[in-house]
């Protein structure tokens, strides 16, 4: 039993296919196959049933998985050891954050960071998925949240606020918003419901369109189909969005920046982290206001 047969024995059974599991390892299909062929050959017993719904492990299989999770938990533990041990702020840090962010403050964060560290290579991943750090999906987290439930190493910035944008000529043409606490007028949509428009300033503003994602969000308000509820400090700095005058603003969430703790004293990411803590702490009043 080694690592490369536990390793394609864990990324079969997660994605439940020969091509899902070549994606995730980044690799071809045919790979992946002759892997598992070798991998069954090796240890004399078949790991996964076929069928047309996918595959299935059998018994071997299931008692086999328990290992293979342990011996990737150790794996990985070495591999962020090892990152840890560097001293010079140089190489590549990976770092998940809402696409939000990316689309319209992350790029300032990022111009300012390169004129400090030019030898640091940033790679962005976008996502509203909580990436697992344990498992170096990113090596930094920036999350949207309102508590940390990970091991991981961090602080909370900041408790920003929410507040309603739409363009000049939205609100000209719908001039009481809010003494007629919205009536006549749209929200953008964003939920699986609507049940949060009862907590916003406008409660009688109908939805229009449902849009899972600020930047969507805000891009369809400019486009004057509606009235965006989104964080303040990424509807303030959209060229074509004004807030919505006599409107007060609602609480948001908090945001996080986090590692594993094993890279702490990682130079490059150690660099990162507190350049960021410290630039939102410099610019608190843009979340709060």
């Amino acid at each position: 039993m080694n690592w490369d047969h536990m390793r394609i024995l864990l990324a079969l059974h997660r994605a439940g296919s020969l091509r899902g599991a070549a994606s995730a390892l980044k690799v071809n299909h045919a790979t992946v196959a002759r892997a598992l062929e070798g991998a069954e050959h090796s240890l004399g017993t078949r790991l996964f049933d076929r069928s047309a719904r996918g595959l299935t492990l059998t018994q071997p299989g299931e008692l086999l998985l328990p290992h293979a999770q342990e011996m990737e938990r150790r794996m990985l533990e070495v591999q962020r050891r090892l990152t840890g041990l560097d001293s010079v702020p140089s190489g590549t840090v990976r770092v998940s954050l809402p696409p939000s962010f990316v689309h319209m403050f992350f790029v300032s964060v990022l111009a300012e960071f390169t004129v400090l560290y030019p030898d640091i290579r940033i790679e962005a991943v976008a996502t509203n998925k909580i990436s697992d750090l344990s498992r170096q999906e990113a090596d930094v987290s920036i999350r949207v949240a309102k508590k940390i439930d990970d091991d991981l190493v961090g602080r909370r910035m900041v408790d920003y606020v929410n507040a309603a944008f739409a363009t000049p000529d939205y609100i000209a043409a719908h001039p009481d918003l809010a003494s007629s606490n919205g009536e006549g007028a749209h929200w953008i949509g964003w939920g699986a419901n609507d049940t949060w428009i009862a907590q916003t300033p406008m409660p009688k503003a109908k939805p229009r369109h449902r849009l899972p994602e600020v930047f969507m969000q805000t891009e369809a308000s400019a486009a004057g189909l509606g009235m965006a509820w989104v964080p303040a400090f990424l509807g303030d700095v959209h060229p074509d969005l004004v807030r919505v005058p006599g409107v007060p603003v609602g609480p948001g969430r908090s945001i996080w920046v986090l590692m594993h703790g094993d890279l702490r004293r990682t130079a490059r990411v150690r660099a990162f982290v507190d350049f960021v803590t410290d630039w939102i702490a410099a610019r608190r009043s843009m979340f709060t206001a």
